[in-house]
């Protein structure tokens, strides 16, 4: 019998599995207007999407002029905290996340730049929780982030899965540069064109979690 292209599958959280990432995006566009920054909600949904919080402090130091030596560790954790009560509000899974992870035949996990209380709180607010158990693994933990590849890396070695063998689900290009360069095939939630050519064969665009259902059907 012919084995399945794929040995495991590999989840990003935030806008992947998990409908958090617009809202979260969403509260670092209030605050950077309460700093009176004048930055535009989609602006800041594109400049801040997919990337490490010290990236997103630092922006925030390199923009205010009153910004002092402590201010990134205070703006890191007010952005978590009105993070954390924006998805107490109500978070949902992405759409077809739960058919596709109750169908899903493959060892399957989670890996997120996200801090480990920060994962913990959106797989249990959206009900995904159940589906990873412990398969769940943070940049922060690991000690490498996207675009570097070794989160991904770490990952594929928990599942015992060759990196050659395993697929990554992801909606930013940080993430979608980070599976590459782990030499996984991609499965990308993002408009072909926001795609760079050179990953054409490695990357596969899907308008959402249904159609990657679809796609993995064909691969066994």
């Amino acid at each position: 019998m012919r084995q399945p292209r794929f040995a495991a599958i590999i989840f990003d959280a935030d806008g992947t599995l998990i409908d958090s990432e617009v809202p979260g995006l969403d509260v670092i566009h209030q605050i950077a207007t309460e700093h009176g920054l004048g930055i535009t909600r989609e602006a800041a949904h594109e400049r801040f999407r997919g990337i490490t919080m010290a990236e997103v402090t630092d922006w925030f130091v390199r923009s205010l002029p009153q910004a002092d030596d402590g201010l990134a560790a205070r703006l890191s954790a007010h952005i978590r905290t009105r993070m954390a009560e924006r998805f107490r509000q109500g978070l949902s899974p992405m759409p077809g996340a739960v058919e596709l992870l109750e169908n899903l035949t493959l060892p399957s996990c989670v890996a997120t730049n996200g801090p480990p209380e920060k994962v913990s709180l959106t797989l249990a607010l959206s009900g995904l929780a159940n589906f990873f158990e412990e398969r769940v693994f943070s940049a922060y933990t690991v000690g490498s982030f996207k675009p570097d590849p070794g989160l991904f890396l770490h990952a594929a070695q928990a599942l015992a899965a060759p990196p050659a063998r395993c697929a990554v689900v992801e909606d930013s290009l940080p993430g979608v540069a980070a599976g590459v360069a782990a030499g996984m095939h991609v499965f990308a939630l993002m408009q072909p064109d926001a795609l760079p050519t050179d990953w054409t064969g490695r990357v596969t665009p899907i308008a959402n979690l249904h159609a990657l259902s679809i796609l993995l059907q064909g691969y066994h």
